[in-house]
């Protein structure tokens, strides 16, 4: 009787903190950390990122309210994007100037600013042709993301970066070549979206082949 009494308390409790978590999964807008993040990105990133986060910040920094950046990335993502930057960009590495909590405030105050869940399918396996990856990088990308992906002020992320290409996984990487930005230069490049680029799925994963190669030169 003893073990049933305990197995059910712990089924109910599992299943309280499944309902906490699915029921409130973006209505944080109330919350200590969000109201505490917002205070951390008003002082650090409002000048580059925006007043509300779409890029429209001074120096022209990428936007991060965006739904499809925000269905793409964790917040485990975002953190490690502050806490250690892109070298040789606009984006510093917060972790030595921001506390813990600060990071983790502004990591649940840029999560907040999704609003819904987008279904964006990438292949199982990413693994492509690197000669046609690059001659459809040079035809479809070099103009906004700089040669061999060195990026280009306010038009492109430079997507040559170490760190970027460390924290970002290929799906990601293919996910937004393939669907692009809302609101942003960035639209869609997969066939049968209302892009310019009409690339076939194989000629995506070329292309993030290619961009994930240039981390080893």
């Amino acid at each position: 009787m003893k073990k049933f009494l305990v197995g059910s308390y712990i089924v109910i409790m599992i299943g309280i903190i499944v309902v906490i978590f699915n029921s409130n999964i973006f209505n944080t807008k109330d919350s200590k950390a969000v109201v505490a993040g917002e205070q951390v990105y008003k002082k650090n990133c409002i000048v580059c990122h925006g007043d509300t986060g779409k890029g429209e910040g001074t120096k022209s920094g990428t936007a991060i309210n965006n739904q499809h950046f925000l269905n793409t990335v964790s917040n485990k993502d975002i953190y490690n994007a502050i806490k250690y930057g892109r070298e040789g960009t606009g984006m510093p590495n917060y972790g030595p100037r921001l506390t813990e909590k600060d990071l983790q405030d502004l990591v649940a105050f840029i999560r907040n600013w999704q609003t819904k869940e987008m279904k964006l399918e990438a292949p199982q396996t990413i693994s492509g042709n690197l000669e046609n990856g690059k001659k459809m990088y040079n035809l479809y990308c070099l103009s906004c993301h700089g040669e061999a992906g060195s990026g280009k002020f306010k038009m492109g992320t430079a997507l040559a970066n170490q760190q970027y290409l460390h924290y970002t996984t290929d799906k990601q990487i293919w996910i937004s070549t393939a669907y692009g930005r809302e609101d942003t230069r960035m639209g869609p490049s997969l066939k049968g979206l209302e892009g310019v680029r009409q690339l076939k799925k194989e000629d995506i994963t070329d292309i993030v082949t290619y961009i994930r190669s240039i981390n080893s030169k």
